[in-house]
């Protein structure tokens, strides 16, 4: 007898949800398995300086519906909010190789390895609830930003950041880490107080640049902490020291089979 096929799909619900340009939210995506196509699109050298766009591929030919669209391609990957990107990415390996991956950890302090079996499983999931859309996210700086006239802006306002958003930015990042999280926070921007909008574009990346490490770390948390999407952050024990230290989940066995 003939052992039935096992699923190649599944579906999963978005943390944020995917708006088509008919304005419409599609908040459940059917991935596929990777296939040998796919793992081509991860080892093709044109990506090594903007993996942002090889993860929009990869994705792209993954995703076999987003709600009510058929075959979204890549296109819909790059319009997808980088928090359920993220997602979709842990659940693609998942669906492929198991829930288990390997992850080595270095500690800060003494610089000890450490290497742990993360259950993508059970990695924490917040979504918006039903009917709730993304809401811009509003940050009140201590210090604020002093213009050229002595005009002090401590209100900023800012969109969530998409796929097409990673893409642009990825050279920068590739070059400066720190640069490039300025051009991210920078196309994401909406308002700055009352500063005219031509102004506040043609500021660019100068806002951050010049803004005080507490304050930055101010957008930070409030861009990364506690909105939609899956949390990749571990918290890892070191057996060198003995401190706890908190890591981002490590990726480098994205390929390797559990």
């Amino acid at each position: 007898m003939t052992a039935p096929a096992r699923p190649r799909e599944f579906e999963f619900e978005l943390p944020v949800g995917y708006e088509d340009g008919d304005g419409q939210v599609h908040r459940t995506a059917v991935l596929r398995k990777m296939t040998g196509r796919d793992e081509a699109v991860l080892a093709d050298r044109r990506h090594r300086a903007n993996g942002a766009r090889m993860i929009s591929e990869l994705l792209g030919g993954c995703l076999v519906r987003l709600g009510t669209l058929e075959a979204p391609g890549i296109r819909a990957a790059q319009g997808l909010y980088s928090a359920d990107r993220q997602f979709l990415l842990i659940r693609l390996r998942e669906i492929t190789f198991g829930p288990e991956m390997r992850a080595s950890y270095a500690c800060g302090a003494c610089h000890e390895s450490t290497t742990l079996v993360e259950d993508l499983s059970e990695l924490d999931v917040v979504r918006l609830g039903p009917g709730e859309v993304p809401g811009d996210v509003t940050v009140k700086l201590e210090d604020g930003y002093v213009d050229r006239t002595g005009e002090l802006y401590d209100v900023l306002v800012f969109r969530h950041p998409t796929g097409l958003d990673e893409e642009r930015v990825a050279g920068v990042i590739r070059e400066n880490a720190s640069q490039g999280k300025n051009a991210l926070m920078a196309r994401c921007l909406k308002e700055m107080g009352d500063m005219p909008g031509p102004k506040l574009e043609a500021l660019g990346t100068a806002v951050f640049k010049d803004m005080t490490l507490s304050d930055r770390g101010l957008v930070d948390r409030a861009l990364n902490d506690g909105g939609p999407g899956i949390d990749l952050r571990r918290t890892v024990g070191c057996g060198g020291c003995g401190r706890e230290y908190t890591a981002s989940l490590d990726m480098s066995n994205f390929l390797a089979a559990s």
